[in-house]
């Protein structure tokens, strides 16, 4: 995404108990979303960061942290 630069992520899922919850064939629920990104300074970037992430886990935006990378 133009703007966005270097990013982090970090997924947070509901915990179901398996050991395994981060393998490929999981179906583990996202719960929130926390990103860290060198574009956050702009509102037009965050805002399209945001629809991204609501587009791709199917979560709501007031589970979506988006912060400016230091």
């Amino acid at each position: 995404m133009e703007g966005v630069g270097k990013v982090e992520v970090i997924i947070m899922t509901a915990d179901d108990g398996k050991e395994d919850s981060f393998s490929m064939n999981s179906q583990a629920a996202v719960t929130g979303v926390l990103i860290s990104a060198e574009g956050a300074g702009s509102a037009v970037t965050v805002q399209n960061i945001q629809q991204a992430i609501m587009a791709l886990f199917q979560i709501d935006a007031h589970k979506i942290r988006i912060m400016k990378m230091k």
